[in-house]
């Protein structure tokens, strides 16, 4: 009689062998990404987070777009046409460095370039996509407002008729990559409702101010855009973008990269812990062997596996088709609350050492902060789901 064959051990960084479930081209992207992520940026951005800003984002951009991340999942103009999970996964291993890191490409491929795609007109797409897509350009989305952020509808920015041309008046507020953009995809109301535009940013009336003193998302810029009678030729429209549903359909798409994204940081902190809590000793052993350590290890690693099993799942119905926005919404609302529980449990189990930008766990703590309330707060993803199981809305 054979003796039963033992299933082996799961592996602590892999608990439930989600990364066996990948296809060969799936796998390749993640280590292509990890690899350049882990060897250029991780060494080198507690240092920006520490300074306040990227100090070389034109090089950055070149590098992603060498990379090809920048709208990958985009078909087309330079874009490399990957799936769902791919573009997924690439998110993951680029937060799993910085929140930041992977918001520069979330605002460059999922806003900026989406919005072109989705709604530009050929002449359009093709000025702009293939050099976003290589990274010779930088774009940036303003939707946001200073009084108008969980309520776009009630934006201040207007675009009005003159002759042939359109002038924008207003401000938008919040925006990733403003101060250094090339070009500004600003949403504005106009008598037709509101509608998306191509602004260059040397476009006379229009500034950017990077906005400073932030105690999150300090290795990203982030900016306030100013208009001030911004004259645009009429085929600055973008033709296709029809109404709130368009900026809030490119919104969606950054969403999903944050569904895959916050699995990244949380796994970064999982890490983290389970190494030091293997190399500090305190009353004559490691900590690693302490019940209550054990514990919160436990539940890191529950909360890493099922944020990554939620992420894998909803990738997979996007590629096929049937990924509704409501499960970007319970995927946005379920991960980033996982991720904020590891982070913290991470910055607790470091004790004192978790303060310092020598460990990742408070930097990525604190990320979170932010990521739980860009592309829609967590209490507007919860009214999302209430609505789609009850049927009724509560967003007024």
């Amino acid at each position: 009689m054979t003796a039963p064959h033992r299933p082996a051990a799961p592996d602590p960084h892999d608990f439930l062998a989600l990364d066996s479930t990948l296809a060969e081209e799936e796998r390749d992207i993640r280590d292509t990404v990890r690899d350049y992520a882990t060897r250029e940026l991780l060494p080198h951005v507690a240092e920006w987070f520490e300074a306040g800003t990227l100090p070389d984002p034109r090089g950055l951009a070149k590098a992603f777009g060498d990379l090809g991340v920048f709208g990958m999942h985009l078909e087309g103009y330079g874009c490399a046409g990957a799936s769902a999970v791919a573009y997924g996964l690439a998110c993951r291993e680029l937060e799993a460095v910085d929140s930041g890191l992977r918001s520069f490409v979330s605002v460059q491929g999922s806003l900026a370039m989406a919005a072109i795609h989705k709604f530009g007109s050929e002449e359009q797409k093709t000025a702009w996509l293939p050099r976003m897509a290589a990274g010779e350009a930088i774009g940036c989305f303003g939707l946001t407002e200073p009084d108008s952020g969980s309520d776009p509808g009630s934006m201040r920015t207007r675009a009005r008729r003159d002759g042939a041309d359109w002038v924008l008046d207003g401000t938008k507020m919040w925006i990733t990559n403003g101060s250094v953009a090339d070009v500004a995809v600003v949403w504005a109301a106009t008598d037709d409702g509101i509608r998306g535009f191509l602004v260059p940013t040397d476009t006379p009336g229009f500034q950017a101010n990077t906005i400073h003193r932030k105690l999150s998302l300090r290795a990203s810029i982030t900016s306030e855009l100013v208009l001030e009678g911004v004259r645009l030729p009429g085929d600055a429209l973008l033709p296709g973008s029809a109404g709130l549903g368009s900026p809030l359909s490119c919104l969606n798409e950054a969403r999903y990269g944050i569904v895959w994204g916050v699995v990244g940081a949380a796994r970064a902190c999982y890490a983290a812990a389970l190494e030091y809590a293997a190399t500090r000793e305190q009353f004559g052993g490691p900590i690693a062997g302490f019940q209550l350590t054990q514990r919160k290890l436990a539940e890191m690693v529950l909360d890493v596996n099922q944020a990554g099993l939620t992420a894998l799942r909803i990738g997979r119905l996007k590629d096929a088709g049937a990924c509704h926005h409501n499960h970007v919404s319970l995927g946005k609302f379920g991960n980033v609350a996982a991720a904020q529980r590891v982070a913290r449990a991470a910055r607790s189990l470091h004790g004192a050492n978790g303060i310092t930008l020598e460990y990742p766990v408070m930097r990525h703590m604190v990320n979170l902060e932010t990521v739980a309330t860009y592309e829609g707060t967590e209490e507007i993803h919860a009214l999302s789901i209430g609505q789609a199981v009850t049927g009724v809305s509560a967003f007024r």
